[in-house]
């Protein structure tokens, strides 16, 4: 077993709250997680019919059976169940008396407000991050085959060919999950909404442009756009406010938590064509992008990331913010520097009244590098980032 970042975390918070909550995508490794950190605690899926009319029809009975705590997983089948958690961790007042697990978050957000607030600590459980796979990817020098892989355990666990397991995990998860949160009536249409998403990522999102390609309403758009964020399959990047008296771009950018999945809806069928493809540079830079999301959420903290452009098209691909200062990072797909590389980083310094050498560009090479003009990190090191 790979062993996750985040399983410290999930064990110190489990010391302090009665309930802890671990949300992502499905097959993100939830439910090994969990087991594994807590083997002295029953489990329970309410995926399993039966679990789960025991749960809905007699839910004192159900928690009565699990008195002494327990994993609990996909909670959110059975939303009338968090009122009476509400009562059984009130009256025993014990710290890690539940552990809940749940791939929608739209559904378990709206639960855990209404009853857990206060009650429970809640955690981001994504596909694996270069830091856990380093082993796995020790010789591994070809960023291509990692966005074609993508990043779900299962694939590494067993040994998949990702040109077949994508589609059944779109078929088997993200269509019935869809159908959970919102009535989507026509899923042909939905599954070409998701593809059309695909091939615009690493880009800025244009509602209507994506609105009219797929024959939806621009509100029809940003709804099914919510879908896929609220399941894990897409996330938005939002722009940084700064705008040195320049107007600035104000919509998103739009990337996949997997680029495995992101190669599949565009149709790659070897890692090879990743190499050529027109939409190399967006498939990379969502796998670093997604790589920054996967660091700070398997540590427990929220996302500190945007981006930066103005309408002049100068702009940075990713500014981290520490709350004292921003951090600008360039990424690149090509294995070999040039100066123009530095563009972006030389404008926003200038601007900022930032320096060089708080500067990074990350590329699709593996040496670490000083420069004049910033610090060049390897593909596998671009996290190195986050912690100057």
């Amino acid at each position: 077993m790979i062993a996750r970042t985040l399983a410290p975390k999930l064990k110190s918070l489990a010391a302090q709250f009665p309930v802890v909550t671990v949300t992502g995508p499905r097959q993100a490794g939830k439910t090994t997680l969990v087991r594994h950190a807590f083997p002295g605690l029953d489990y329970v899926s309410l995926e399993s019919p039966d679990s789960r009319e025991f749960a809905e029809s007699d839910p004192r009975g159900f928690l009565a059976t699990y008195d002494k705590g327990a994993i609990i997983d996909e909670a959110q089948r059975v939303p009338g169940l968090f009122s009476y958690l509400q009562g059984a961790v009130d009256a025993k007042n014990k710290p890690g008396m539940f552990i809940l697990t749940g791939s929608q978050n739209f559904l378990l957000h709206e639960k855990i407000s209404q009853t857990l607030a206060g009650r429970t600590a809640v955690l981001k459980l994504l596909p694996f991050g270069l830091e856990e796979l380093k082993r796995v990817l020790k010789k591994e020098d070809d960023p291509s085959a990692a966005i074609f892989n993508g990043f779900y355990p299962r694939i590494f666990d067993m040994n998949l060919d990702p040109h077949d397991w994508y589609p059944a995990y779109v078929q088997t998860y993200v269509e019935r999950d869809v159908r959970l949160i919102k009535n989507v009536s026509d899923l042909g249409l939905f599954q070409r909404f998701l593809r059309l998403c695909a091939g615009r990522i690493g880009q800025v999102v244009n509602f209507s442009s994506l609105a009219a390609d797929c024959g939806l309403s621009h509100n029809t758009a940003r709804a099914w756009l919510s879908i896929l964020e609220s399941s894990y399959i897409v996330f938005l990047l939002r722009p940084h406010h700064r705008n040195f008296n320049k107007r600035l771009v104000k919509m998103p950018k739009l990337y996949f938590i997997d680029t495995g999945l992101a190669s599949y809806l565009l149709g790659l069928s070897r890692p090879e064509q990743v190499e050529t493809h027109y939409l190399r540079g967006g498939l990379f830079e969502s796998m670093m992008v997604s790589d920054f999301l996967k660091y700070r959420c398997h540590r427990g903290l929220e996302p500190n990331g945007y981006f930066w452009r103005d309408k002049t098209g100068r702009e940075v691909d990713y500014l981290i913010d520490t709350g004292s200062r921003l951090i600008p990072v360039e990424i690149k797909s090509g294995r070999t520097i040039v100066s123009g590389h530095f563009s972006g980083l030389n404008s926003w310094n200038r601007l900022s009244g930032g320096k060089s050498a708080d500067s990074f560009l990350v590329y699709g090479g593996v040496k670490n590098e000083k420069r004049n003009a910033g610090t060049v990190l390897g593909w596998k090191n671009a996290t190195s980032a986050l912690e100057s």
